[in-house]
């Protein structure tokens, strides 16, 4: 690909051209390539490339669909803060080989605040009043015709496609929109305490680096961190529809087993990918593709291995709907069909250990009950087959089941896939669940290859089982129950698709 608008050492100092006009306040100037085929604009081209185009501006748009439920996170953000500046920024774009720029994501809590996606958007809260504030995003407006952007610009429309206007965004966002070029110089001027959530853009930062502190600006993202910990319908809605096309994905992948066995886990993980892009905006995280005795590593994302007949496939996966909410699942299947007996013996204690984490997940429950009652089931698995001494309670006492459970047995689910993550302790891993949280439960024994203190033929054997639990007001959903869990049906749904197939 070829583009304008690179790293700063690849281009020139100066516009290259005189046809380029002195950028408005805000703007910065057009530069080209160094090493550009073309090394100037003629005025002939210039004036040319201004006059001609259609009117594109579109209007009467509807408001997107989570609108009203954005302006009321707002308004709770706002109730939180009284009397304080508060900003929150998408983000920027990153440069990939020198040449294009990293897919973008927005930053979590602008999207969940907005429900725009666009990179260097910006969310801020200008305090009115004692307690009140007047919600503005600042964006960029669409390229310029005049001075050559929308054709010169690495960003600009016709390289990398149409930006909304200023006033469709906000007749989408039901938001007043204002030009982020100008927010930085505003915010410089500013008085009175202001709060940034920081990681997400430098410039900002610095432009405020007098007028905030970090204690400060990480209680504003504990706060939106807990804000997140129960869903909306909105939210409830998302999150199902990235459940279910992740259930096909996974059936995807079942019906390409034998394709994946020639080649290896890339063909899986390319498989669950079409689908996450055809129905999603993305996978919610890398997926886990771990076929044999790469199912023991928790996060094997390499993706690069053999897929052998015989052995267990961990796929750990989840599509990210257009608004960015994600699933993730986790299933292990017998890549030819058929658990062997130690297989299944493993497999069914995982399973034995999720029924009853999922039966501890109700309103009034403490979050961590499902975590404690499913490492005891797994606990005594290791003391019954002999793998750690007992009894039970000692064996949970020291953690000694830790060897072989390694990680926690869930996490809250949203926007991001561990959600929630910056929220107080007091308020999730030691708080009480309410309807509308929505967590993972996924307990999981690995036995690695190199694990002495086991039999040869538990080596290289890992399996996990999650799926993603709703707290209801009378206990639980899981969304994601269109997924075989036990050992015998995991068969019969593999044998069913890979007939059809």
């Amino acid at each position: 690909m070829d583009t304008v608008q690179l790293e700063e050492d690849d281009v020139t100092e100066e516009p290259t051209s005189e046809a380029l006009e002195t950028p408005e306040a805000g703007e910065q100037p057009i530069k080209q390539r160094k090493n550009s085929l073309y090394t100037g604009v003629s005025d002939e081209l210039t004036e040319n490339m201004r006059s001609g185009w259609d009117d594109t501006e579109l209007r009467g748009l509807e408001p997107i669909e989570q609108a009203p439920h954005t302006a009321r996170r707002r308004a709770a953000l706002s109730a939180r803060f009284p009397g304080e500046r508060l900003v929150i920024p998408a983000g920027n774009l990153r440069t990939r080989s020198n040449d294009t720029e990293y897919g973008f994501r927005a930053a979590t809590e602008y999207a969940y605040l907005t429900g725009d996606q666009t990179h260097d958007g910006v969310l801020v809260l200008e305090p009115d009043g004692a307690e009140g504030h007047t919600a503005t995003v600042y964006l960029l407006p669409r390229s310029n015709r005049e001075n050559g952007e929308f054709w010169l610009d690495g960003q600009g429309e016709l390289w990398v496609g149409r930006r909304h206007s200023l006033a469709e965004a906000e007749q989408l966002l039901g938001l007043p929109a204002k030009d982020v070029r100008e927010l930085a110089d505003a915010l410089r001027a500013a008085t009175g305490p202001v709060r940034i959530v920081r990681g997400h853009d430098a410039g900002l930062e610095a432009a405020l680096t007098d007028k905030v502190t970090g204690e400060r600006d990480a209680e504003l993202r504990t706060f939106l961190s807990e804000q997140r910990l129960v869903k909306d319908e909105f939210e409830i809605g998302q999150l199902q529809a990235a459940v279910d096309s992740t259930v096909r994905g996974f059936e995807d992948v079942v019906k390409v087993l034998d394709k994946a066995e020639a080649t290896s886990e890339r063909y899986i993980e390319g498989t669950f990918f079409l689908r996450a892009r055809v129905e999603g905006n993305h996978v919610g995280y890398a997926s886990i593709c771990a076929a044999g005795p790469h199912a023991t590593t928790l996060h094997w994302v390499r993706n690069d291995g053999p897929v052998r007949s015989g052995e267990l496939l961990l796929l750990d996966a989840g599509v990210e709907t257009p608004t960015l909410y994600t699933a993730d699942v986790t299933r292990t299947i017998p890549i030819n069909g058929r658990f062997t007996p130690l297989q299944r013996k493993i497999y069914d204690a995982v399973y034995e250990a999720q029924e009853a984490g999922i039966a501890a997940v109700k309103p009034g429950g403490k979050y961590l009950d499902f975590h404690d009652a499913a490492q005891r089931v797994l606990a005594a698995k290791l003391v019954e087959w002999g793998l750690i001494e007992g009894p039970v309670e000692r064996v949970l006492e020291l953690g000694l089941q830790r060897r072989w459970t390694l990680h926690g047995t869930g996490h809250m689910l949203g926007m991001d896939v561990h959600d929630c993550a910056t929220a107080r302790r007091e308020a999730y891993a030691e708080g009480t669940l309410e309807p509308g949280m929505c967590l993972t439960v996924e307990p999981g024994l690995y036995f690695q290859a190199d694990d002495l203190t086991v039999p040869e033929e538990y080596r290289g054997i890992g399996v996990r089982i999650e799926d993603d639990i709703l707290v209801t007001e009378d206990g639980n959903r899981n969304l994601s129950a269109a997924l075989p869990r036990t050992s015998d049906d995991v068969e019969a749904w593999m044998a069913a698709l890979l007939q059809g197939s």
